[in-house]
């Protein structure tokens, strides 16, 4: 959305520099009040029950502002039209057992603060969602997700893949030795809802490796379940990522994603990925080109579908033609064209 708009300010209630992509550095970032508090830089669901308040202490002057929205950004005040583009409606308020990883909310020390804000929450949340001029959904899963919170019928407006398969390359030491045979690969945050024990358990005496690339709290947890051919790697630079693309085998999806931006990344280096049929896979994935599915995000349905596709022939050129219809030259394209319906025009900033 930055390079779409170049120039634009970004506004955000929370900015740690050191945790998110470089390329923010040398942009316009304006934060929210909450931003001086450092501990809430570094673990944002400690301002959960602060973030109405921090998104509504901002206020920008515009013709129109894009809202990149999955809980606060559409609640953001301006002078102008506001486009929304909504990766889900807020996790915490509508699928709270999913995102807290328990159907015990009152045992898990955030679910039962949460339970209590939850009906203030959602009464906001729906009050933010009526200032939006137009919304758009990032599939259509969320397209029937905002219809559902909000009862407001959005587009759907695919986002791109976000990898870039021709930059520098940097070995993972934690897979060097598998280079030559090729893995199976997970790219994903180590939370409960993710799924990654369960995948992992599914790799048990298996002959395939798999190779585990992501951060989070479950991090030490599954390190030290992990069998003999499981590897974890930590958070990785793109350089890493496409050396970890490059010689997987496959990619190996089994959470409920909105959209899942994952087997678009492997797809562009040819590489098919196993998914949950479920959530934005179904958008991404025609299991004729690009992957096959499993019905639960358990250690035997993932087994099996490794089992199953073990022998597959997959077609690497029409996988990564597969690929390219989700670039971002498309999704630049189709996101300007949507703000100049509202506004006529972009013209970028001088400085």
């Amino acid at each position: 959305m930055a390079r779409a708009f170049p120039g634009a300010p970004i506004y955000t209630t929370l900015y740690e520099p050191d945790s998110t992509y470089p390329e923010f550095r040398d942009l316009d970032i304006r934060t929210s009040p909450l931003n001086r508090l450092s501990d809430l830089r570094k673990d944002h669901r400690r301002a959960l029950p602060l973030l109405p308040w921090g998104i509504g202490q901002m206020r920008i002057h515009a013709d129109v502002v894009v809202a990149s929205s999955s809980g606060w950004a559409h609640g953001i005040r301006t002078t102008g039209r506001k486009l929304v583009y909504c990766h889900a409606p807020a996790r915490w308020v509508y699928q709270t057992k999913d995102y807290l990883g328990t159907h015990n909310l009152w045992r898990h020390p955030i679910g039962a603060p949460l339970m209590a804000l939850r009906p203030a929450l959602t009464r906001w949340d729906r009050a933010a969602a009526s200032t939006a001029d137009r919304y758009l959904a990032n599939s259509n899963v969320v397209r029937e997700r905002v219809a559902e919170a909000y009862g407001i019928e959005a587009d759907v407006l695919f986002p791109p893949f976000g990898v870039d398969t021709h930059g520098e390359v940097e070995v993972v030491p934690q897979a060097a030795e598998w280079a030559d045979e090729g893995f199976h690969l997970i790219v994903s945050r180590l939370l409960p809802y993710k799924h990654v024990r369960e995948a992992i358990e599914a790799f048990t005496d298996l002959p395939e490796r798999l190779l585990v690339i992501g951060a989070g709290p479950q991090e030490a947890e599954l390190t030290a379940m992990a069998p003999h051919n499981v590897r974890l790697a930590g958070r990785l630079t793109d350089a890493q990522m496409r050396w970890a693309y490059h010689h997987a085998n496959v990619l190996v999806a089994p959470s409920y994603e909105d959209f899942g931006l994952t087997p678009l990344e492997a797809a562009s280096f040819g590489k098919p990925t196993l998914a949950l049929r479920a959530g934005g896979y179904l958008d991404t994935i025609d299991d004729s080109v690009n992957g096959a599915f499993f019905g639960a995000a358990t250690p035997a349905a993932i087994r099996a579908a490794v089992i199953d596709n073990r022998d597959r022939l997959w077609q690497p050129g029409a996988i990564t033609a597969h690929a390219e219809r989700y670039s971002e030259e498309r999704f630049v394209a189709e996101l300007r064209r949507e703000v100049e319906a509202m506004t006529g025009p972009y013209v970028p900033t001088t400085g």
